[in-house]
């Protein structure tokens, strides 16, 4: 009979059965035994905590941690023993592990050994598993020496080298810190006070003694200015916080300050501390500082914020002639930030097409008749409104937008002169007088574009008068003289612009291409009465016709400006200036206005 069928087992088989399944058990019951010793003996501070938060096991070194036996913490709530408590947002974390709905929790609490002494302790919580679960793990390590070392290196970090000052990045933290902190509601001022200050004199120093004679003065002036902060801080909440920011650049910062006569106390005191001599390395230095003072409310003050309006105000201090302080004044800001904005808004305005130009008319005085007119630019700025040449024309030559602009403004009024021409053919053609700056002259080639400008809108160069001021003719030489030549010998007239106001040296007007003198309008004004039966000075008359007839024996002509009244003009048709230019005959008017203008009597 053939087949399989289950026999007995064998003995052997057997036998190796049981030790195995023997060995197996008995493993399984010695890995909490295991487990278990290695919790007693472990060095690190450990307990068992269930899900009220009581200790349930802790080991030796648990105890020795708290000064008691392992057995006499059974029961104790944790979060007493190791301070998991006093924080809401611990408290709250802890709680979540001993529910089940977080991981683990890790954090630093500063605890107590029995002897008294503190120490910084990294406590972790985090639940068991296995026969254990529905409890969790309490380890606590002794972290101090790591702390210790954080803090030595923090405080290199947070500290200039040179002085032992707090640094820029400390200063910004306290700084920071103080602006978003609720003073008021902490009994405090809730304001801020900055003194912002800079060496003078500490360059030449640093440049001629060398950096090590620079940084031992640094080191003293750091010191006087810690006194100053020491003496500041008596009978109040706090010593300012004294930092260096780098170079030859302190601040002192006032936290709760109590308004600006505070800050002016303290910048005194230290303007006048670093004014005092220092004996460095067996040499008498001297230097002073210039300080920018702020002081101002906490709440919507940003830390940037804050140090722009220090900088701005260390800034007008120097420019005032340092060794001084200076406190910040919202409206000399507001004028600065305004130049700002029109500076950094110049450029693109021209292409914009924001830039206008208005026409004031030179007339005869003999017959009261428009000679020509003197192009004057306006620019209809999207936010200020229609500005005067005087708020932009120097930030514009300063930052060499003027060449730009003076090429737009020549190429508008020549264009405009010869649109007259064409309108009114049986009139005199009246010329066009435009103003040039100097840079000008340097920064392009004006004589070009001029020549351009007459070519593409047909105007004769005889109907073109360039107008250049006083203080820019004078001296004039090499290229700048050049120029003036090629534009006379063109044909362009040339007119000096404000003559009497600078150098008024009459000399120099036989060397130079110059057809035409403009009167500076203050002599014009010594013309009127100064008040009910009081007559003009005649010395001012005396002065203006003197110019007068030496201008026409050099072959010029005269226009004087600022003329505004009728008695005026006929002190100087009396005398024998030519033409005159004022709110007597017209204010500047647009293109159309001269229109009317043209073959009449003004």
């Amino acid at each position: 009979m053939s087949g399989t069928s289950e026999g007995p087992t064998p003995a052997a088989d057997l036998d190796r059965s049981a030790v195995t399944e023997s060995d197996t058990h008995a493993a399984r019951g010695a890995e909490p035994r295991t487990y278990r010793s290695v919790f007693t003996a472990a060095p690190l501070a450990m307990a068992v905590v269930d899900r009220e938060g009581l200790v349930v096991g802790a080991n030796a070194a648990f105890g020795d941690l708290l000064g008691r036996e392992p057995d006499a913490l059974t029961g104790r709530i944790v979060a007493d023993l190791v301070d998991l408590a006093s924080d809401a947002r611990i408290r709250h974390a802890y709680r979540e592990v001993l529910r089940g709905r977080q991981a683990r929790l890790r954090c630093t609490r500063r605890l107590k050994r029995p002897d008294g002494q503190s120490f910084w302790a990294q406590v972790t919580v985090a639940p068991l598993k296995g026969e254990e679960a529905g409890t969790v793990l309490l380890s606590v390590a002794d972290i101090s020496v790591r702390r210790e070392l954080q803090a030595r290196l923090r405080h290199l970090q947070m500290h200039d080298p040179v002085t032992r000052l707090p640094n820029r990045a400390l200063f910004f933290e306290r700084l920071s810190a103080t602006l978003e902190a609720e003073s008021d509601k902490q009994g405090g001022t809730g304001r801020v006070g900055l003194c912002y200050l800079d060496l003078d004199g500490f360059k030449a120093v640093n440049d001629t003694l060398g950096h090590r004679v620079g940084d031992r003065l640094l080191a003293a002036v750091a010191d006087r200015l810690t006194r100053c902060a020491d003496q500041a801080g008596r009978g109040r909440a706090g010593a300012p916080l004294v930092a260096r920011l780098g170079g030859d650049e302190f601040a002192l910062l006032v936290e709760g300050s109590t308004g600006t006569e505070q800050l002016a106390d303290l910048a005194e005191t230290v303007l006048n501390a670093v004014q005092a001599p220092f004996d460095i390395s067996g040499q008498r230095l001297s230097v002073s500082a210039s300080i920018g003072v702020v002081e101002r409310q906490s709440a919507g003050t940003s830390a940037t914020g804050l140090m722009q309006a220090a900088d701005t105000t260390l800034y007008w201090a120097k420019a005032d002639g340092k060794a001084r302080w200076t406190l910040f004044d919202p409206e000399r800001n507001a004028h600065r930030m305004t130049r700002q904005a029109l500076v950094s808004t110049l450029r693109p305005a021209i292409d914009r097409g924001e830039f206008t130009l208005e026409y004031q008319p030179l007339v005869g005085m003999e017959d009261g008749r428009l000679r020509g007119v003197e192009a004057l630019v306006r620019w209809n700025h999207p936010r200020f409104g229609m500005l005067t040449p005087n708020r932009f024309i120097g930030l514009a030559e300063e930052d060499g937008s003027i060449v730009q602009l003076g090429r737009w403004v020549l190429a508008t009024a020549c264009r405009q002169a010869r649109q007259w021409q064409l309108d009114h053919p049986d009139e005199p053609p009246i010329f066009v007088s435009v103003n040039v700056a100097v840079r000008q002259v340097w920064d392009s080639d004006l004589v070009a574009d001029v020549a351009d400008i007459l070519a593409e809108t047909g105007l004769a160069p005889q109907l073109l008068q360039l107008e250049l001021t006083e203080s820019a003719v004078m001296g004039s030489a090499g290229r700048p003289l050049q120029a003036l030549q090629a534009l006379s010998d063109m044909g362009v007239h040339i007119a000096i612009d404000d003559f009497g106001t600078g150098y008024s040296n009459l000399a120099y007007l036989s060397r130079l291409p110059v057809s035409v003198l403009k009167l500076d309008g203050s002599f014009v004004r010594g013309f009127q009465y100064e008040g009910e039966g009081v007559p003009p000075n005649p010395a001012d008359e005396v002065v203006v016709e003197a110019m007068i007839q030496l201008a026409h024996r050099l072959g010029l002509t005269v226009t004087a400006e600022c003329v505004e009244t009728s008695a005026q003009a006929a002190r100087l048709r009396r005398i024998g200036c030519d033409t005159g230019q004022g709110w007597l005959y017209s204010r500047p008017v647009p293109p159309d206005r001269i229109s009317g203008l043209l073959g009449v009597r003004v």
